[in-house]
């Protein structure tokens, strides 16, 4: 295995604007890419825009105009997202217009089809538009698809069928020997239990009539074109050059030691379930780890283009900035379970943990050493007892947080993150720089000088720590210390490099927002 690491998210369907269930994914995403480049290892980390669906195809009729113009138009509000929230996005797949997915989705369905895993059978079955899905009567709630609240259409039609009942016991055996993995346990859980209830083989293909001529067409039939799903999934490896048999494809999902999809839990079946399948059908290594996620709500209700209670994350970012979205996106919603979007809790979040909080640290350590000994660290002198406390933090706080990341938690390792900050502020008010610096005797001034020393070391640990959740500020945290998240290694002792350094008093980095008004 090599330090490579693959990361993904989802590929959304562009038949609207983003919402911000969207934004949570990237943002999760993102932050996991980026605490494994800081670990190491050799990141690469891919998106993309869903564009073959069906649901695209209806959308562009009810606005008149072509499917093509509508993609192409849409594509570009989920790009503009990726930049406003500073995601560090490497690749971008468009499954309408990406040569490599196009012949690498082709080149899939054909080594399952020679693995004697497709089949042509005439089909009936209930079809949610919405959820690009097939639903057994009982899956229904009311007679209506569970994810969208809308009645399925009954559909009757010759399709390819993929043998996924094929591979149910070699699916149970790769989860249940943690070769891969769902996160969190309870999503293990349900996976594993739809294994069991057995797997009944699924349709992978749509006439070219009801796709109205939209999608990769089967290898061999162009009376029918790839059902979205199967083409969509392909992206992941289609991105690395899959079909070219590329050194990206080898090098970040061959032979790479973590291979992690970032998932909602309205598309657990197909990514832990369908994909794996298709995948050991073509004989292609599996995924390490589908990391699942719950719902954005409004009072309640998932946010849903097609159930039309969204909230547009890129005006969201235009109001308030991007590290308060990312914050709360982070530090607020539940990594795994449905959170209740509320822009005054947003607001109140940013103001006390970050304006309140962390920037108004930064600004008293940076503001101090500039005026109690012009803006240079002082060697410091023998550590106390405080001093020893607010090191077992820090060592603490950056195991913890590690720790929490490793397991997908972004927002446990923030508020292991936040304890540091909690106990830097406090060591400030109890050792009183400010009436140290008014003693003229030089123990006093051994004392400001180690303090002075602890708190610049807690201040670029806090900037190293935040790196992956709010890179803009960590480079400013950084910065006002004269380094780089680059130049800082976590893995030497949190002092080392400072005495001597010169430093300038840190700007505002988050500047108290307002709270909204009703």
């Amino acid at each position: 295995m090599s330090g490579a690491t693959f990361i993904s998210t989802t590929i959304p369907y562009v038949n609207a604007k983003p919402h911000l269930g969207h934004a949570l994914e990237y943002v999760q995403a993102d932050a996991y890419a980026r605490h494994r480049a800081r670990q190491g290892d050799d990141v690469l980390f891919m998106s993309g825009s869903d564009e073959n669906s069906l649901k695209n195809v209806l959308s562009a009729e009810r606005l008149n105009i072509s499917t093509r113009e509508l993609v192409d138009t849409n594509v570009v509000y989920f790009e503009r997202l990726i930049e406003h929230l500073n995601l560090r996005v490497d690749h971008f797949v468009r499954t309408s217009v990406d040569t490599d997915h196009i012949k690498g989705a082709t080149e899939f369905w054909r080594r399952m089809e020679k693995s004697g895993d497709i089949y042509s059978k005439e089909y009936e079955g209930l079809y949610c538009v919405g959820c690009e899905q097939f639903y057994g009567e009982a899956e229904l709630v009311e007679g209506k698809c569970p994810e969208h609240l809308t009645a399925p259409e009954l559909v009757r039609e010759r399709n390819y069928f993929f043998r996924l009942s094929r591979y149910q016991d070699a699916l149970l055996e790769v989860i249940e020997s943690g070769a891969l993995t769902v996160w969190p346990a309870s999503r293990m859980n349900e996976v594993t239990s739809f294994i069991r209830g057995g797997l009944a083989d699924i349709s992978i293909s749509r006439s070219i009539e009801r796709a109205r001529g939209w999608g990769i067409p089967v290898p061999g039939d162009p009376g029918q074109v790839m059902y979205v799903w199967i083409d969509a999934l392909t992206n992941y490896v289609n991105g690395l050059g899959f079909v070219r048999d590329a050194e990206g494809y080898h090098k970040y999902w061959e032979n790479a030691g973590r291979r992690v999809h970032a998932v909602g839990k309205g598309v657990i079946r197909f990514h832990a379930v369908y994909w794996p399948a298709m995948l050991l059908s073509a004989g292609v290594p599996l995924p390490t780890d589908v990391v699942v996620h719950g719902y954005i709500t409004l009072s309640g209700q998932k946010l849903s283009k097609s159930l039309g209670n969204v909230v547009d994350p890129a005006e969201l970012v235009q109001q308030v900035g991007a590290d308060a979205v990312r914050y709360y996106l982070l530090a607020d919603i539940s990594p795994f379970l449905d959170g209740d979007f509320s822009e005054e809790r947003m607001v109140s979040r940013y103001n006390s943990d970050l304006a309140n909080g962390l920037g108004n640290l930064v600004s008293r350590v940076t503001s101090m050493v500039t005026r109690y000994r012009d803006g240079i660290v002082p060697e410091g002198g023998a550590a106390t007892d405080a001093d020893t406390a607010l090191a077992n933090q820090v060592a603490a706080s950056t195991a913890e947080a590690t720790a929490a990341m490793d397991r997908f938690d972004g927002r446990e390792a923030l508020a292991r993150i936040w304890d540091l900050v909690r106990h830097t502020n406090a060591y400030i008010d109890g050792r009183a720089p400010w009436h140290l610096a008014k003693a003229d005797d030089a123990a006093s001034q051994e004392v400001l000088d180690t303090t002075l020393l602890h708190l610049v070391g807690a201040v670029r640990r806090l900037g190293w720590l935040i790196s992956p959740f709010l890179p803009s500020a960590s480079d400013a945290i950084l910065g006002s210390l004269g380094e780089s998240l680059e130049s800082v290694s976590v893995a030497e002792p949190w002092l080392d490099g400072l005495p001597g350094r010169g430093i300038e008093k840190a700007p505002a980095i988050f500047p108290r927002l307002e709270p909204p008004v009703d």
